[in-house]
């Protein structure tokens, strides 16, 4: 398979990704866009390893790594976003300096 086919992939999903955090004021989409770009560098990461067949797996494992730390933002993000609700009862990021 070409590399390019995977990497078109990667640049929509990234491009939808930023999209949503740039256009959304809910922050549960907002996340959900960081999310989607994050799933786009491990195409990508994963793409790359494929195509240059290292013996490392260099890729692979970076990719392990950054959906762990998605797991960690989205935890933590989420909570972010629960605390908002409960003190302001939105979850609108335009009505939190106000």
């Amino acid at each position: 398979m070409p590399l390019l086919y995977p990497l078109l992939l990667s640049s929509a999903l990234f491009g939808i990704g930023l999209y949503g955090v740039l256009a959304r004021r809910n922050a549960v989409l907002m996340l959900l866009g960081v999310e989607l770009m994050l799933n786009a560098v491990n195409l990508n990461l994963v793409a790359f390893d494929a195509w240059f067949a290292d013996q490392l797996h260099t890729g692979q494992v970076l990719t392990l790594f950054t959906i762990a730390i998605a797991a960690a933002e989205i935890g933590l993000g989420l909570a972010i976003v629960l605390a908002l609700f409960r003190a302001l009862r939105t979850v609108d990021v335009d009505g939190v300096g106000r």
